[in-house]
């Protein structure tokens, strides 16, 4: 039997939106989720809402609803975004459920059945206003390290140091800001410390969590393992306690449960497993993967594992744990308008740049990510639409066109376009192998390289000129690079399936699989069928529509610096010359100033429209890029520009630009360069390029 994969993400709080934060983990897990099922494994991704607690209990009575009615909505809203990023879990359920509440009960039984349930009297906050005790979050006050003020009862924001609400100075109810009583309840406690032994062993095992968070989680371990408070007063949202009254399941020992709650629903629906047991009994030979952000690690690394085997249940074979998303370097905030729901970015920008910009980002570690905006758009540009998706458009565009008539060519026995595509098979291990070890920014460098190697076969081959006189060589060399196309395509359907789609259907071909991918060999496309029809893949992102998703217009062109006097304060505005006088200054023109120059000179200037069809790096020039450029003359030019230190190759190949056209050629590094490529800012990392529009190669700036 071959083996069967659980996938799982955290269960997002149904409380709020989804964020482009929390999709940093979806879009993780559904790659790697995706690159199995490519590789024909038998796996299932599972997910569900959160949805027990007070902050919901709470907000839902803010808007007048039932917890149950305010959840339903968010679960809606969640499946719509789940959706819509092109995440595709096999079941999205609730852990408001039928199955959750068994599960619960059960496990919660056999904790007490072993003996690792205590009852213990505690002192908790309590709000005489409210009528309800407080828990962390609903509980503010002085930070007793800091002193910063207005901090929740469970850590401060501005140290960051962790602490019980009890230690709060001058404490109040975070609802009503009435101060807060001190009052004793009953408790139910999971015997956490007694576990310890079995859970220093489960962190030594190979794959199952980052070494650098198991060794983080020893410091628990050298103070001592706090036994686990599971329980909740009344009023709160939640499973009832079985034998207990007015006691509820914490939420955090009911949401992991969930997982299995999920497994237990989807095996209903579909009747592909006669129950949750098929996967998490303690003999299952099913391997289960949870993705998880660094936040949460204790709960899923010491509390879950050490709930499951007490409830003689199949503990997680491996934790996958990231990092946390920046936006524009800092960390997401309402206030700045950088804690932005998915829907916001869905209103506005395909899935595909975002979930390709965080493969081309995350490897396997727990570092942050950050989600620049300059960075997202050139890379995106740069890499997916200028070099990936060039490819495909200028191989299959003149394939489909003209005397080509859109049939492929015959393989050819030997030659370079058979050795293209031979080098790129040979890198498909490769791709392969950093999918398995979640390192996606690797999988999406070789797979970038791949593209260039054949985008520079196509610039050396020219078909587009071969055309003229053999169309049968300029087939071949076309249908050589489509069948990379066709690679690259397999390659990427973990990360931007849609688009992939696209791509098959204008090759005419079915999807290509990794597990295809194993045993293939030249040629991969079926010569005898004829390609589709072409369409750019994706449209380069523009500044003004990234710069939507924060709500915020494009930056609206610079006023024209008014005169002013020499100590710098604004001098009154020159009034606009009248028509006539106009004239008179068109008849009899000043002299030119120091640095000035006149209108004749700057006419000699001939800037035109370029494109970049090649880049690469010049050998022992840290600041220079070698350029291929089309500027619609019949030949390409090759120009060197100082820009190395602010873009990569792949960052500008596709891209269009302004270029001096009629500059003096000059050698630099041994290297003819006949133009300049226009840019702007102070120079370094900090340029940006002059982007003309749309504009074909060849055409005037003026």
């Amino acid at each position: 039997m071959a083996e069967r994969i659980l996938v799982t993400s955290a269960l997002p709080y149904a409380n709020g939106p989804i964020h482009i934060g929390h999709a940093v983990e979806y879009v993780q897990t559904d790659i790697y989720v995706r690159f199995l099922r490519s590789c024909g494994k038998d796996v299932v991704y599972f997910c569900a809402d959160d949805t027990h607690g007070t902050p919901i209990e709470i907000n839902a009575a803010k808007q007048g609803l039932k917890p149950e009615e305010f959840t339903a909505r968010w679960y809606e809203t969640h499946q719509a975004d789940f959706r819509d990023l092109g995440v595709s879990v096999d079941y999205f359920h609730s852990t408001n459920s039928p199955e959750n509440k068994h599960y619960a009960e059960y496990i919660y039984g056999q904790l007490k059945k072993h003996g690792d349930i205590e009852k213990r009297d505690i002192e908790q906050a309590y709000c005489e206003v409210d009528k309800r005790f407080l828990p962390d979050r609903f509980i503010k006050g002085i930070c007793p390290n800091c002193k910063a003020p207005d901090q929740y009862g469970d850590a401060c924001e501005k140290c960051g140091k962790a602490y019980s609400p009890t230690d709060l100075s001058e404490p109040r109810c975070a609802l009503c800001g009435t101060p807060p009583v001190r009052r004793k309840s009953s408790h139910l406690f999971f015997k956490l410390s007694r576990h310890a032994d079995f859970l220093q062993e489960t962190l030594r095992k190979p794959d199952f969590v980052n070494p650098g968070l198991a060794t983080q989680l020893q410091g628990f371990f050298e103070k001592g393992l706090a036994d686990w408070d599971i329980s909740r007063d009344g009023p709160y949202f939640g499973f009832p306690i079985p034998g207990e009254t007015d006691k509820y399941f914490y939420v955090w020992l009911d949401a992991p449960i969930g997982y299995i709650a999920t497994t237990e629903k989807w095996a209903k629906v579909t009747g592909k497993a006669q129950s949750a047991l098929d996967y998490w009994a303690e003999s299952s030979d099913a391997r289960i993967i949870h993705f998880i952000g660094k936040d949460i690690v204790y709960f899923h690394a010491l509390f879950w594992p050490a709930v499951l085997k007490v409830a003689g249940l199949k503990r997680p074979d491996s934790v996958k744990v990231h990092g946390h998303l920046t936006v524009n370097g800092e960390k997401m905030s309402k206030s700045r308008g950088t804690l932005i729901p998915v829907r916001s970015y869905l209103d506005h920008l395909d899935p595909s740049y975002l979930r390709y910009f965080y493969a081309a980002t995350l490897g396997s570690g727990i570092e942050d990510l950050d989600l620049s905006l300059k960075d997202f758009r050139l890379r995106v540009n740069g890499e997916l639409v200028n070099n990936i998706g060039n490819l495909a458009n200028r191989s299959l565009s003149m394939l489909a066109g003209g005397a080509l008539e859109k049939r492929l060519a015959p393989a050819t026995k030997a030659g370079p376009g058979k050795a293209l595509v031979e080098a790129a098979l040979a890198r498909v291990p490769e791709v392969r192998e950093a999918f398995e070890k979640l390192e996606f920014r690797n999988a999406i460098r070789i797979i970038t390289e791949i593209s260039q190697s054949a985008n520079g076969f196509l610039q050396n081959a020219a078909p587009w000129t071969r055309v003229k006189t053999d169309s049968e060589a300029a087939r071949a060399d076309l249908s050589d690079a489509a069948e990379v196309a066709y690679l690259l395509g397999a390659l990427l359907t973990p990360v931007i399936p849609r688009v992939t789609e696209k791509l098959f259907a204008q090759l005419n071909a079915p999807p290509l699989t990794f597990e295809a991918l194993a045993t293939a060999r030249y040629p991969l496309l079926d010569r005898g069928r004829p390609v589709g029809t072409p369409e750019p893949l994706l449209p380069r992102l523009e500044e003004d529509r990234v710069n939507a998703i924060l709500g915020q217009p494009a930056a609206a062109p610079a006023e024209p610096a008014k005169e002013g006097k020499k100590d710098g304060k604004a001098g009154k505005k020159a009034a606009e010359p009248k028509p006539a006088e106009a004239k008179v200054a068109e008849a009899k023109p000043t002299e030119a100033a120091p640095g000035e120059i006149d209108i004749t000179d700057f006419g000699k200037v001939v800037l035109k429209v370029g494109k970049v069809l090649a880049a690469e790096r010049v050998p022992k020039a840290d600041k220079l890029l070698k350029l291929t450029v089309d500027l619609g003359e019949e030949q390409p030019r090759t120009i060197c520009s100082g820009i190395a230190e602010a873009f990569q190759p792949e960052q500008v190949q596709g891209r269009k630009v302004v270029v001096v056209a009629n500059l003096k050629p000059r050698m630099l590094r041994g290297i003819e360069s006949r133009g300049m490529i226009l840019t702007a800012g102070p120079g370094g990392k900090d340029l940006s390029l002059l982007d003309p529009g749309d504009m074909p190669p060849g055409s005037e700036v003026k």
